[in-house]
């Protein structure tokens, strides 16, 4: 049983600042679009098309099935956060419901996740550009990129919110055009002109041409490119509203998954023989291409370089509010718990850009030793998120109902045996990585490096209950009026 104290309900004001010291700086429109664009990450653009290689047109199960996990998560996470928004999320859940191992572990290894998708977002910008301008190298691009967007994150959450409202809604309008365009060829209608119906779907080895097994296989290489949907209720708590934020994105995720990942999926394996080369090269080029629409590569890459440095922004803001909530607790130092002028945590930040530097620079100095390490690593956090977030729901929805059921206005649905379902799919998933060739070394090394954070989490538990042992005898034997006589534990 966990040593700490159980599930806390915070007392928040409707408006204004966060009672942490950060400031209330995110618009409605900005978390809005942060709620529908977060979803898009550069790995549906850049990605898809290894899922598709993998699983055929039956890849649009495995999206299904990997966005309903993602719903599920989200509702119980949606919970949580309406009831009561902190900076932290559900690392700060974990360490109220489950013990402070718990936020520690999964708070760090988040903060890893993102700090290493930094610099792989980083670097994936910095091709993108120097293809344009080839006489800046690619380290300098990578560079300056990096220090853009960590200044618009310094400046103020505005800042962050504005950038990331335009990155969003770039990637949200190219992807219904991306539809609208795809689904009027598909019929037959301009600029198409040739039906191709859904023969696609079942004409090249049918829709599971390589065994209902592919599906699963599939799901394991689109799993990672949902990573993101939860940062809305990290940005809700620096909103005037967060309860209603919260509300509001909970309940869109449906729709936007089925929109945007499985709705631009089906365009594609609809219009295009799944098993083509340019599908598995780059599968929305492929269909702006065969679709003849002019400078279809160009138009991919500024919307691949927008969802790059989206991903970026996002993910610094994410890291760096982790790194926040950690020196908080006392989990981190405690100079990263404070924040700037402008009401952000500049220490928190730096030291997020800091390590996405050095993994930058590992990309080019180790790219296949040290740099894949980091990324196979950090690959499976994503599993463990929600694994957390699972079982902190299971124990914080029993003490918010038993002392303050009024605070559950986002509700999930069949509790608890749904979450009990959903921890058993995600510890199906995790088992299948294991067994898959693909999968396995990913899973092991991101089971090390948590294994890891674990210990260290426990030998700091175990410390601080020592020291609160030596500290809280003499105070009792001086009461009493005894010497202390400190015991082993």
């Amino acid at each position: 049983m966990s040593d700490t104290p159980p599930p806390q309900v915070a007392d928040r004001p409707p408006t204004g600042d966060s009672p942490d010291g950060l400031h209330a700086g995110l618009k409605n429109r900005h978390l809005s679009m942060i709620a529908i664009g977060g979803v898009i990450g550069a790995g549906l653009f850049v990605g898809s098309g290894a899922g598709i290689s993998a699983a055929g047109p039956g890849i649009l199960l495995s999206y299904a099935l990997t966005g309903l996990l993602v719903v599920l998560v989200m509702r119980m996470l949606g919970e949580m956060a309406a009831a009561d928004p902190v900076s932290g999320s559900f690392s700060t859940y974990a360490d109220r419901s489950l013990g402070r191992w718990a936020g520690f572990t999964i708070g760090w290894l988040y903060w890893f996740f993102w700090a290493v998708v930094l610099a792989v977002e980083a670097t994936a910008a910095a091709g993108i550009l120097t293809n344009w301008v080839s006489a800046i190298p690619q380290w300098a691009w990578a560079l300056l990129v990096m220090l853009v967007l960590t200044g618009t994150n310094l400046v103020s959450v505005g800042s962050f919110g504005e950038f990331e409202f335009w990155f969003a809604g770039i990637k949200v309008v190219s992807i219904i055009v991306f539809i609208v365009i795809g689904l009027l060829a598909v019929f037959g209608l301009p600029p198409g002109g040739h039906p191709s119906g859904m023969s696609n779907l079942t004409g090249h080895g049918g829709f599971l041409p390589n065994g209902p097994g592919a599906i699963l296989s599939g799901m394991l290489l689109v799993v990672f490119s949902f990573m993101g949907s939860e940062i809305v209720t990290l940005a809700a708590a620096e909103s005037p509203d967060p309860v209603q934020a919260v509300r509001k994105a909970v309940n869109s995720v449906i729709w936007r998954i089925a929109l945007f990942y499985i709705g631009s999926i089906f365009v594609i394996v609809a219009l295009l023989p799944w098993n083509s080369k340019s599908v598995a090269a780059s599968p929305y080029v492929a269909v702006l291409d065969s679709l003849d629409i002019p400078g279809a590569g160009t138009i991919m890459d500024i919307v691949v370089l927008t969802a790059v440095l989206s991903c970026l922004n996002s993910g610094l803001y994410t890291a760096s509010r982790m790194a926040f909530s950690l020196g908080q607790r006392g989990d981190a130092p405690k100079a990263f718990a404070t924040v700037n002028k402008g009401g952000v945590p500049a220490v928190a930040i730096w030291a997020s850009v800091a390590f996405g530097f050095v993994a930058v620079f590992f990309n080019y100095i180790a790219k296949d030793t040290v740099f894949q390490f980091l990324l196979n690593s950090s690959g499976a956090v994503a599993l463990f998120v929600w694994l957390v977030i699972c079982f902190s729901q299971l124990r914080m929805r029993r003490k918010i109902e038993r002392e303050a059921p009024e605070r559950l206005t986002v509700r999930m649905w069949l509790y608890p045996y749904l979450t009990w379902a959903t921890i058993t799919l995600i510890l199906f998933v995790v088992g299948y990585m294991l067994y898959d060739a693909d999968g396995r070394k990913q899973m092991l090394l991101s089971v090390l490096v948590a294994v890891l954070v674990l210990v260290v989490a426990l030998v700091r538990q175990r410390g601080r209950t020592a020291t609160g042992r030596a500290v809280t005898a003499p105070a009792a034997a001086a009461a009493s009026g005894t010497d202390a006589v400190e015991t082993g534990p």
